[in-house]
């Protein structure tokens, strides 16, 4: 028998996929990779599902480790925020996904890796990539895609089969990780309409929050988080716990419209507490102590950056080279950002680092500072602008003639 290894997530879709393929004439090993959005309660009834379903094997992995030291870090380090807004809560968790999954593939001498994408979205694009940069030999496998079958004949083939189906009306499409969890459906299919505030999973509505708000202090050291409030933790315990804070504070709620990978129009709402509040201020900390052109270029390959890891180009060689642009540029992003985050807003009051370039031993702004004087400044500013002041009178004499 062919041996598959299937992607796993416990849905409808890839439950569709294991009776399906082995009409076919395969083996179905399941790998399900935990990216942060697993309860305990989810996991079990993944693996009783595995179960149900009689799979060969059914591997467990926990992959947020894997996907806070590759991707979260980077997240944070470039402030990655696609469209201006959104910290790329889904997309990223493919490729750790995708990796382990071809792990395991590799490990027990399977020819083939499927998984559950339907041919709309970009989920299909980005596990492709994936299993074609990492295990070109392997054949893949998209049984939902292949047959372009609905939800309605998934659940009947089940049935059919003697498997059960969770009978509860699924309006909306959510997918919760590490970075934060995403929502599609109803309302976001037109660009106009949001859904209700029930439908977030933690962050609580403006209204119910706190009428005060509470003040945290983060430290970074090279450019990511090691403290709140002077407690040290490892990143993921940082992120869980800036995650409930920020929700009981109506903290991270966004809206995202932009381009799908496959190059049409998508909008989703997602609920991004932790990244939110820990890019605003890695951001505003940048500012602080890097030079206005480290700014302004890393600004830019940072986009390009986010760019490749929403669109599954994660293993292009040039990302290495970015990420290598980035670490660099963080060897002085040490210091401590002040919040206060209330009724939704994260509001950065503060920040200092030994780096700072607005330290009063180095340079001070205001009426008077002592790098200067005030002749010196009277030339500057005569030559700074000097081609545009040309450009104009050149502009005007030749109107003239």
């Amino acid at each position: 028998m062919k041996k598959v290894v299937l992607a796993f997530s416990g849905g409808l879709d890839t439950s569709f996929c294991v009776p399906y393929l082995k009409e076919k004439g395969c083996e179905v090993y399941a790998v399900t990779v935990d990216t942060g959005g697993f309860s305990s309660e989810d996991i079990e009834k993944i693996k009783e599902k595995s179960k149900e379903l009689k799979v060969k094997k059914h591997y467990f992995i926990d992959g947020k480790k894997a996907l806070y030291s590759k991707i979260v870090v980077y997240v944070i380090k470039a402030n990655i925020l696609r469209g201006g807004v959104y910290p790329l809560s889904a997309g990223p968790e493919r490729i750790i996904q995708a990796t382990e999954v071809v792990k395991i593939a590799k490990k027990i001498g399977a020819t083939a890796i499927a998984h559950g994408s339907t041919g709309a979205g970009n989920d299909q694009v980005r596990f492709d990539v994936a299993i074609k940069t990492l295990a070109s030999e392997m054949e893949i496998m998209t049984s939902i895609r292949d047959l372009g079958i609905s939800r309605e004949e998934e659940t009947k083939y089940l049935e059919k089969h003697g498997f059960t189906v969770e009978k509860k009306s699924k309006s909306y499409s959510i997918n919760k990780g590490l970075l934060g969890t995403t929502i599609g459906g109803k309302e976001t299919k037109d660009s106009w309409t949001v859904p209700p505030d029930d439908v977030y999973t933690s962050v609580v509505s403006i209204k119910n929050a706190p009428a005060n708000g509470e003040e945290i202090t983060i430290s970074f050291l090279n450019g990511l988080p090691v403290k709140v409030n002077g407690k040290e933790m490892p990143g993921i315990e940082i992120m869980d716990y800036l995650d409930a804070l920020g929700a009981k504070h109506g903290v991270g709620k966004g809206v995202h419209l932009g381009n799908t990978i496959l190059g049409i129009k998508g909008r989703i709402v997602f609920e991004a507490p932790a990244a939110l509040i820990l890019i605003k201020a890695h951001k505003e900390l940048e500012k602080l102590v890097l030079t206005k052109w480290q700014s302004f270029w890393k600004d830019i390959v940072s986009e390009a950056y986010g760019n490749f890891l929403h669109e599954g180009l994660y293993f292009d060689p040039v990302v290495k080279n970015i990420e290598a642009l980035i670490d660099s540029s963080q060897d002085v992003v040490s210091g401590e950002v002040k919040i206060v985050l209330h009724k939704g807003n994260i509001l950065v009051i503060g920040v200092k680092s030994p780096y700072s370039l607005m330290d009063k031993k180095v340079a001070t702004y205001g009426e008077q500072n002592l790098l200067w004087t005030g002749e010196e400044a009277s030339g500057f500013s005569k030559i700074y602008g000097l081609q545009g002041v040309l450009a104009h009178k050149a502009k005007i004499l030749g109107e003239e003639l």
